[in-house]
């Protein structure tokens, strides 16, 4: 086997060795999706109580998960911070944005009016958006080769733990209802504060080093060629799959509430199973099969697409009731682990030049945010029409992402990334 460079820039251990050493610095990075995926659920638990503490019509309710970690903030955090991760290095983005996320989860916490929470909110999506593409882009570029769906499983496996402690959180503290999603806030404040003094440890991505000291690339390399290839594909599955999810992260506890019991605690206590449930299987079922081969990716990836979208059919045709919002759950979670985020961020680090690499999953994380921002806005009102008008539009979202998934999948299955991208040049 040949051997890899590591983050320091010395010669690294065998492409399926993972050290120590990475899986702590794939840890801190990872704490990016934790407080993204956190700080969506907390609103989402959040929301009834805001609106009943404020007076916020269903109309302010979807503006609040549109301009939010969930969406539209989030998108411009993501383009703005992505192109910076590729001109001025991913230490200089991840090293503060978590600064402006902790200021604006206060915001959030501490909030008077919903002036206040509007601004937090926003605030909370800017940062989240700057630090995800960064730290993606570095656990890519020290991860070996036959080990990078490992360790970016990991960073899906802190996207479900974000959402889990959230939810467990809000149902101890039900009881207290407003205070208690603010206690609920002010726990993710503490862990960004300690997430930044920790990750103050990390080194500069050694394979950006030595792109940045060779040739640079401009964004107009994006949209030609195998990087516009990857751009459209990474980019569709994550829109479709994104739009589903993104509903369930945001509104679960809310349609809950309005369409089946009007109970904080089984609004929150219920939607902890999809978290649950989608680092089980990240744990057990991704991350020991994601790098074996590409004939595997494509079974894990047709396996959750079919989960999913059964998810999603069931209640276009059974009744809004405990024991089907269970399902819709469990299946949903459980597919979401095999076919959605934790692959494109696999194939948003292994299909694209390095002083491209956060450039183009800033986009792409961008664009599918921004939809779901403006999808946001109609999400309750379509809920007003039926829980199953919506679960069909989710159903149709889940097919378009899971075909082009399969149907257009790449080899890359551990190899290098300059193997990678080597291979592509030749076609």
């Amino acid at each position: 086997m040949t051997s890899e460079q590591t983050s320091s820039g010395e010669p690294g251990p065998a492409p399926a060795t993972v050290t120590p050493q990475q899986w702590r610095w794939t840890a801190l990075a990872g704490m990016a999706s934790y407080l993204d995926a956190g700080a969506i659920v907390a609103l989402g638990a959040g929301f009834a109580l805001f609106q009943q503490a404020f007076g916020l019509t269903d109309g302010h309710i979807g503006a609040l998960a549109a301009i939010g970690p969930n969406a539209i903030g989030c998108a411009i955090g993501a383009f703005l911070g992505g192109r910076l991760g590729d001109l001025v290095g991913r230490k200089r983005i991840y090293q503060y944005d978590l600064l402006v996320y902790a200021a604006g989860i206060l915001c959030i916490a501490c909030a008077v009016n919903k002036e206040m929470l509007f601004i937090g909110t926003v605030v909370v999506g800017l940062a989240v958006g700057a630090d995800v593409p960064t730290s993606l882009a570095l656990v890519g570029e020290f991860a070996p080769a036959k080990a990078r769906g490992r360790l970016l499983g990991l960073t899906q496996v802190a996207w479900s733990l974000g959402p889990a402690i959230v939810l467990w959180l809000a149902l101890m503290l039900a009881p207290l209802g407003l205070l208690g999603i603010r206690i609920v806030f002010l726990h993710l404040f503490v862990v960004a504060l300690v997430t930044w003094a920790m990750r103050r440890g990390l080194a500069e991505s050694a394979r950006w080093k030595e792109a940045a000291s060779s040739a640079r690339q401009g964004v107009s390399r994006l949209f030609r060629g195998p990087p516009l290839k990857a751009l459209l594909w990474t980019g569709t599955i994550y829109l479709f799959w994104n739009l589903a999810a993104g509903t369930a992260g945001a509104f679960n506890s809310y349609l809950i509430i309005k369409h089946n019991a009007d109970d904080q605690a089984l609004a929150v206590g219920l939607p902890s199973a999809a978290f649950i449930t989608a680092m089980l299987v990240a744990i057990t079922v991704f991350m020991p099969f994601s790098d074996r081969s590409h004939k595997t990716r494509k079974l894990l990836w047709a396996a959750g697409a079919v989960l999913q979208i059964l998810a999603y059919g069931l209640l276009m045709v059974l009744p809004f009731s405990v024991p089907v919002i269970v399902a819709n759950i469990v299946l949903f979670a459980a597919g979401g682990a095999l076919a959605g985020e934790a692959f494109y961020k696999v194939f948003s680090q292994e299909l694209f030049p390095t002083m491209l690499r956060a450039t183009a999953q800033g986009i792409t994380f961008g664009v599918a945010r921004l939809a779901v921002g403006l999808w946001s806005f109609f999400v309750p009102l379509l809920a007003q029409q039926g829980i199953a008008v919506l679960a069909a539009l989710l159903t149709l979202f889940l097919v378009i992402s899971g075909g082009i998934g399969y149907f257009f999948m790449p080899d890359t299955s551990g190899k290098t990334l300059e193997q990678i991208q080597n291979e592509r040049a030749d076609t």
